[in-house]
């Protein structure tokens, strides 16, 4: 009678995953030698195709919502963040778009600082004063156009000239209104 040697045994689950491993392999290779392994197959362009027709009419009009929602989203912010209505968005484009939206509110300003002259003789400084800044407004509005065209760095310190130029525009006009400045 022979002697029973009490070798361990391998786990029925290793062995299970050890096939299936193996299986894995075999097809990997298969693959490889057929020149499948991460290609786009005809086989599988078919078959994404496929998906596609029956999901795509389903998801299309979640897809467009959803793409709708993120433009309005990004209109408003950047509406607010000129300070500009939505509706007005468009006129304020390109790098100086921020300039520009400035330059416009300064005009309303000028408008309604005419508006607001009560007496002929301020009538008469207000119009004066709008008159000159109105055409300073004009010359950085063309400069502004003017820098879209520029290389970085030289648009760059152009806005910023306008920048400085439009702080002390605002700056006089809120003085004409009342309001202190910070100077």
């Amino acid at each position: 009678m022979r002697k029973r040697t009490t070798a361990k045994r391998i786990p029925t689950e290793s062995r299970r995953t050890a096939k299936a491993a193996k299986k894995a392999d075999k097809r990997a290779a298969k693959a490889i030698k057929k020149g499948e392994h991460g290609r786009i197959t005809p086989g599988n362009a078919k078959k994404v195709i496929g998906v596609a027709k029956v999901v795509g009419p389903v998801l299309l009009p979640f897809a467009v919502r959803v793409v709708s929602a993120l433009r309005s989203s990004y209109d408003r912010t950047r509406a607010r963040r000129l300070g500009v209505p939505v509706d007005d968005i468009g006129t304020y484009t390109g790098h100086g778009a921020a300039l520009h939206a400035r330059i416009a509110g300064d005009s309303e300003a000028l408008r309604a600082l005419r508006e607001q002259a009560e007496d002929a003789e301020a009538r008469l400084v207000a119009d004066q004063y709008a008159e000159r800044t109105g055409a300073r407004l004009m010359q950085l509005t063309t400069a502004v156009r003017a820098a879209e065209r520029m290389p970085t760095q030289r648009r760059r310190s152009a806005h910023r000239a306008v920048d400085a130029e439009l702080g002390r525009i605002e700056d006089d006009l809120l003085t004409r209104f009342g309001v202190p400045t910070r100077r």
